[in-house]
């Protein structure tokens, strides 16, 4: 089978057994620098695609994805615009809430909540929350009039309460998101309002911004304690693509005849979801510097090499092998290291990642810990997300950043002058 000469010799020096340990040790040390870097890459960038998926797709299923009020965020006659809303082919479903700022009191115990008023019906077509809930009944236990509570997790589990208890809030009799004019302000609405609910359920989005602060009532409940009328704060609307929120805002606006005010989710949480992005590409930056070292043990590997080899270049250059083919033989032998510790990489990084979740519990199980602190990282759980483009990204990165460590040294290999390499031979 037909070989170029320069592969074939460039093959033949990496099979070959040396007769100087020092540089085959130096060798194995760069394929396993090359391929440690990868399996690290491959590794942390899976579980910063966990991370972020994991994030997403919590965050995302509670938050809104458009907010459709009026200017002092009291919205009349919300069923109407409900009919105007859903008349847009991009909005899948709306509901109408209450929001409001209350405190929460059981004994001594005291903590701050956003509390949502919801209607069960129409609130389980819109945001995730209902798969969170303990109970398989989710919004459904909150009943009109009942005065029914369900809480976060982290939130019931400060105020020291379960199922069955019940909570004070306390909260101004109105409350707004646009700061009321001081001489229009009744004192009365100075005395908070207390009322007792009873906890009914608890729900865990493995999030603490929404486990240890969110808290729901039934819309009714809501309506009659802060004096709403059939006025609601607003309408909830999820949409089919969330990515599209901009353009159906803007649909929206022109669409409606009225003074709506309308909001998207990426208004007030891009900027979190570019910073984990961002994150994620400064890592991957960060990371590629494991490689870049193992390229240099690449270059050093190759230099001593050359220096080893010196004899057999003059007498391959003496027998007519121009520079070109001398430098191609020390490339390709790079360039096969550099595929060696690649491909070794890719392989063990894709089996670390797959198994990153029984792998993490294996250590906590080990020493006793909690690797994940849901305080400070938000998820208790994460489990590895690899992405073809990402593994393909660091191979072939990988690869070329080992393949131009090998230039220079086939470079000086190419100026070997024969001569003066067999003078004392």
């Amino acid at each position: 089978m037909f070989q170029p000469l320069s592969a074939f010799i460039g093959l033949r020096y990496t099979k070959a057994k040396r007769d100087n340990n020092y540089i085959s040790f130096i060798s194995v040390a760069s394929v396993f620098g090359i391929a440690l870097g990868v399996i690290v890459l491959i590794t942390v960038l899976s579980i910063m695609n966990g991370y972020v998926k994991g994030i997403q797709n919590r965050h995302l299923g509670m938050l809104s994805h458009i907010t459709v009020s009026d200017s002092d965020w009291s919205l009349p006659r919300w069923q109407e615009r409900r009919k105007q809303v859903l008349q847009n082919k991009s909005v899948k479903s709306a509901a109408p809430f209450i929001e409001r700022q209350v405190i929460l009191k059981e004994a001594d115990k005291v903590h701050p909540a956003l509390l949502e008023a919801v209607l069960p019906e129409y609130e389980k077509d819109v945001g995730t929350i209902n798969r969170y809930i303990d109970d398989d009944k989710g919004l459904s236990l909150l009943e009109p009039n009942a005065f029914n509570i369900i809480l976060g997790e982290s939130l019931a589990s400060t105020l020291d309460v379960k199922v069955g208890d019940s909570v004070t809030m306390l909260s101004p009799k109105q409350q707004s998101f646009i700061v009321a004019n001081n001489e229009d302000q009744n004192p009365d609405d100075l005395i908070p309002l207390i009322k007792e609910f009873t906890v009914v359920g608890t729900f865990k989005v493995d999030l603490q911004i929404y486990d240890k602060s969110f808290a729901y009532i039934h819309l009714d409940d809501a309506a009659e304690l802060f004096d709403m009328g059939s006025n609601v704060t607003g309408l909830r609307g999820q949409i089919e693509d969330i990515f599209k929120a901009k353009q159906v805002t803007e649909e929206l606006a022109i669409e409606s005849m009225d003074d709506f005010v309308i909001t998207n989710w990426t208004s007030q949480h891009s900027s979190f979801f570019r910073a984990l992005q961002l994150q994620k590409t400064m890592l991957f930056l960060v990371l590629l510097l494991i490689i870049g070292v193992a390229a240099f043990n690449l270059i050093s590997t190759l230099i001593m090499v050359v220096t080893d080899k010196e004899s057999d270049i003059a007498i391959l250059r003496t027998l007519g092998m121009s520079p070109k083919q001398v430098m191609k033989v020390f490339v390709i032998q790079g360039a096969l290291l550099a595929l060696i510790g690649t491909t070794i990489g890719v392989v063990l990084g894709l089996l670390i990642a797959s198994n990153i979740s029984s792998i993490v519990q294996f250590f906590e199980g080990l020493f006793d810990t909690n690797l994940l602190v849901k305080e400070i990282h938000g998820l208790t759980q994460i489990d590895a997300e690899i992405q073809s483009f990402d593994v393909i990204l660091i191979a072939v990165s990988a690869f070329i950043l080992s393949v131009a460590a090998t230039i220079f040294p086939a470079w000086k290999a190419s100026k070997v002058q024969p001569a003066e390499a067999l003078r004392y031979e």
